[in-house]
């Protein structure tokens, strides 16, 4: 988001619809591109690790501290709603129609979703929510990664503490896959198997000065960099997929991660569309989100992902027409009761700000010339108002 008004940046929802298309397609036709389910949820991933950073950077420089309350109000009223809507939504399809014959685990399904812990190796009660495991990575994420920041910048040690983060996540990964084997596959939806894709994305936004004004110093342009690396992604999209080899977690995923944040830093800036044949694209990412909720529970109610050419699409159509309802009835919603709050909480900053103002300028009638003079290099060490914060609708 740019501003108080909000507003969301086209480059980063056309990320989000290319991201959630290669997910659906990957459900409905898993035989089209092999790789793309991966690659969209990568993609995800980075985008995530480089917007939540720039809300804590933010948050870091302009009140030398991170507001956990605020970003945590945040992080709830944007994801909250649109699970809950779906967690309703397989409630009353697992009760009136048990369209895959679990009912008897719907109550252990509801409070796993709830409370992001579809990443862990229990019993899910229904194969339609072990696609949560993507959000459960993001959440736990969402938890430590904060805290792990803050010191790293109050220690001015940042580098350091990505360079341990990513040989801890590194570490755990491959402690993971060697007990898994030989079935590797069974570290796919574990917490720490795609977290180096958030850290990538984190690290490319810390980076962020550097590696702009590089960018900027290439005698390649931005432009065609991104078109390359789109390009690579594109190429990857065909690489059979294989999540029993160690190189999908360890090669494939950081690897797309890198490719991704080159992508961003190209589109970062498009506040418009370069051409109206990308709207469809555009409206995907908007309603990216409950897209990705919904898809695959809907691919598993209508008999799984070996579907033919017309039920793949029909799944899709649905995904689509779920998503919509989202976003109309609960996430739009609290998009706007969350601007009040956020308005409001401006005002009283605002407001405090006055008062402090007033109560230094009152106490400078009494003061003696030093410490006017204290006063008046104090007023400049408080920076003024910003209103510049990443677009974190994830």
């Amino acid at each position: 988001m740019r501003g108080r008004a909000m507003t969301r940046i086209a480059g980063l929802d056309l990320l989000r619809g290319f991201a959630i298309a290669l997910v659906m397609i990957r459900h409905a036709w898993p035989d089209v591109m092999g790789s793309s389910g991966t690659i969209g949820v990568v993609m995800f991933f980075a985008l995530s690790g480089y917007l939540i950073t720039g809300v804590l950077v933010y948050d870091i420089k302009r009140f030398s501290k991170i507001r956990y309350k605020r970003f945590y109000r945040n992080r709830a009223l944007r994801l909250l709603p649109a699970l809950l809507f779906f967690l309703l939504g397989l409630t009353f399809i697992t009760l009136v129609f048990d369209p895959v014959g679990d009912r008897p685990g719907l109550l252990r399904s509801v409070i796993i979703g709830v409370t992001y812990t579809a990443n862990i190796p229990i019993d899910h009660g229904t194969a339609a929510i072990d696609h949560l495991w993507t959000l459960a990575t993001e959440e736990q994420f969402y938890i430590i990664w904060p805290v792990i920041l803050a010191v790293g910048l109050r220690t001015k040690r940042v580098r350091l503490v990505l360079i341990v983060s990513a040989a801890a996540i590194i570490g755990v990964l491959i402690a993971s896959m060697i007990l898994a084997a030989p079935d590797v596959s069974r570290v796919q939806g574990l917490p720490s198997s795609w977290a180096l894709a958030m850290l990538i994305g984190a690290s490319a936004r810390l980076g962020e000065p550097r590696i702009s004004s590089a960018l900027a110093r290439s005698p390649i342009p931005t432009g065609a960099l991104a078109a390359v690396a789109f390009g690579a992604i594109a190429v990857l999209l065909f690489v059979p997929e294989d999540k029993n080899s160690p190189l999908t977690y360890l090669v494939l995923g950081p690897l797309v991660s890198a490719l991704t944040v080159i992508v961003i830093f190209h589109v970062r800036n498009w506040v418009s569309l370069p051409t109206q044949w990308l709207r469809p694209l555009l409206l995907l990412g908007t309603i990216s989100y409950a897209a990705y909720i919904w898809n695959y529970a809907i691919v598993i109610w209508m008999g799984g992902m070996e579907m033919s050419l017309a039920d793949g699409a029909l799944s899709i159509l649905f995904t689509v027409s779920a998503a919509i309802a989202s976003w109309f009835l609960v996430e739009k919603p609290t998009a706007a009761w969350k601007n009040q709050i956020e308005r409001r909480d401006r005002l009283g900053a605002d407001a405090a700000r006055s008062t402090h103002t007033t109560a230094l300028v009152a106490s400078t009638h009494n003061a003696s010339p030093d410490q006017i003079g204290c006063l008046n290099v104090a007023s400049k060490i408080v920076p003024p108002a910003s209103t510049k914060v990443a677009d974190a609708r994830l």
